[in-house]
Order: structure tokens, then C-alpha cells, then sequence
């Protein structure tokens, strides 16, 4: 994971730009085994100025991942942002998610498990195969599904019968 440190002692304030090529390689570090292939590219924008450094990092691609209904596996568009404030203090603190504490005597940063977190982070709590939503997937689970899905389904709500008293009242409201 050395590539995804950055020496920034030796950088000009302003900004500096970093691209990465994320893998399925990457997550095995990580040992996070939920995807199936992995083409992410993320980018991190260091701004360095004279008492902190601010990361912008932006993540862009597709992950193979297998569908929460039907197990099939369908590529997931990932997009993500995130800012991280890195600042210089007595001893390491990352208790908080957009800012870090490093010591003063610090020369480099891996920005390795920041990329990670925006990645995992930037799928859908529910992973759901676009086939199923256009109705185009042909999968043997979604016709279990169908077939075991209750026929008759009743909504309460419509069919609740109200106290004929109040049909009524009801009929001022709309009189106005």
C-alpha cells in the first residue's frame, strides 16, 4: 500500500493531484471480499497551506457485486466525495471522520483506508440489479418469488368503513 502514501514535506503549497486505479487487488489488503471485480478510479486533491492539509477525494467507476433479491451479479455505478482536514497537534487522532490529527513531526499520510471507506460507503444500503426494476432480468429466484408472493393482498386502508356518523360531519368540511 505504499503508493497510497504521500510525502508531503517535500511539496509547494497549493494544490497537488493524485490518481489511483482502485482493484479488486486493493480490498484483499482490507481483507473485504463482498465484490467480484472492482474498477473504481479515485482521485485525491491535496491543497497544502502552511498549518494544514485538506484531501478531496472523488471516487468514480463500477463494482461487480452480487444482487440483494436474486444473487445475480450486476456492475454498480459508484460516484463519492469526501473531505478530509488534516491537521498538526501533539499525538495521532482520527476520532472524527472529516478531520485528523497527526504529530507535528510528521513527514507522510496513507490515504489508503480513506479511499476504502468512501468506496464501501458509497454503495446502496440495498443492492438491487437494474433488471429487476426495468423487468428485462430472467432469473429462476425472481419466479420463485412471484410464484410464492401472495396472490390476494388486501389494503386496509381502503376498504376500512367509516362510522356512517361521520360521513356527516365529512360534508361540512368540503361545503365550504
Amino acid at each position: 500500500m505504499k503508493e497510497f502514501t504521500i510525502p508531503f514535506v517535500g511539496l509547494k503549497q497549493g494544490e497537488h493531484h493524485f490518481e489511483f486505479k482502485i482493484d479488486t487487488k486493493f480490498f484483499t489488503h482490507f481483507e473485504y471480499e463482498e465484490f467480484h471485480s472492482v474498477d473504481v478510479l479515485a482521485k485525491a486533491l491535496l491543497v497544502k497551506k502552511s498549518n494544514s492539509l485538506e484531501f478531496v477525494f472523488e471516487i468514480d467507476g463500477f463494482v461487480n457485486v452480487s444482487c440483494d433479491v436474486t444473487n445475480e451479479p450486476y456492475d454498480q455505478k459508484l460516484t463519492g466525495k469526501h473531505v478530509l482536514v488534516v491537521n498538526f497537534g501533539q499525538e495521532y487522532n482520527d476520532e472524527d471522520d472529516s478531520l485528523l490529527t497527526i504529530p507535528h513531526n510528521s513527514h507522510e499520510i496513507n490515504i489508503a483506508q480513506y479511499i476504502y471507506e468512501l468506496i464501501v460507503l458509497s454503495l446502496p444500503a440495498k443492492l438491487v440489479h437494474p433488471g429487476i426494476e426495468d423487468g428485462t432480468l430472467d432469473s429462476e429466484i425472481l419466479k420463485k418469488l412471484e410464484e410464492l408472493t401472495p396472490k390476494h393482498i388486501e389494503d386496509k386502508s381502503s376498504e376500512e368503513k367509516t362510522d356512517p356518523r361521520w360521513e356527516e360531519l365529512k360534508k361540512l368540511l368540503t361545503d365550504k
